[in-house]
């Protein structure tokens, strides 16, 4: 996956990492991690040291075009603090029977790998943002760096 840093404009190529939070490998900042899971991936994506936000979407629903921006921006927001992954059910419909979606626009936290957490429907940013805030209180102390693995990689 590649990540553009907001603050120098470096193309960062970011892996799947339990451990961590990506950086810029030019000018350090703390990247905004925001990831379009493939299902063969998703496993992997929702690993992480920082508490997961899953967003549960297909392209033909409306509500969830509403709420994708809101959630984008909330991961460019808490950079380092919360990994964005970003799940098709059209794509993955094993993965959405697991987690039994039934609606969408749905989002879950994940922390350690269980589910902490879902909201279902579209809701404003500052629903999402008071929703979301204890799952980032309990997770605030910092974690340790992923570095990119491939400056400027494109």
């Amino acid at each position: 996956m590649i990540i553009q840093c907001p603050h120098c404009g470096t193309k960062n190529r970011v892996k799947p990492t339990p451990t961590g939070v990506p950086r810029c490998s030019v000018c350090h900042t703390t990247l905004p991690w925001i990831v379009d899971a493939e299902p063969s991936a998703f496993e992997q994506e929702i690993i992480a040291s920082v508490p997961v936000l899953v967003d549960f979407w297909a392209p033909w629903c409306g509500p969830c075009r509403m709420v994708s921006p809101l959630v984008e921006g909330m991961g460019r927001d808490n950079a380092g603090h919360l990994k964005v992954v970003k799940l098709n059910v059209d794509d993955a419909p094993e993965i959405s029977r697991r987690y039994s979606v039934q609606g969408i626009p749905l989002l879950v936290v994940i922390r350690d790998g269980r589910e902490a957490d879902r909201l279902v429907g579209a809701a404003p940013i500052e629903q999402l943002r008071e929703w979301l805030a204890p799952h980032l209180k309990a997770a605030s102390e910092p974690a340790s760096t992923v570095r990119s693995a491939n400056p400027r990689s494109s």
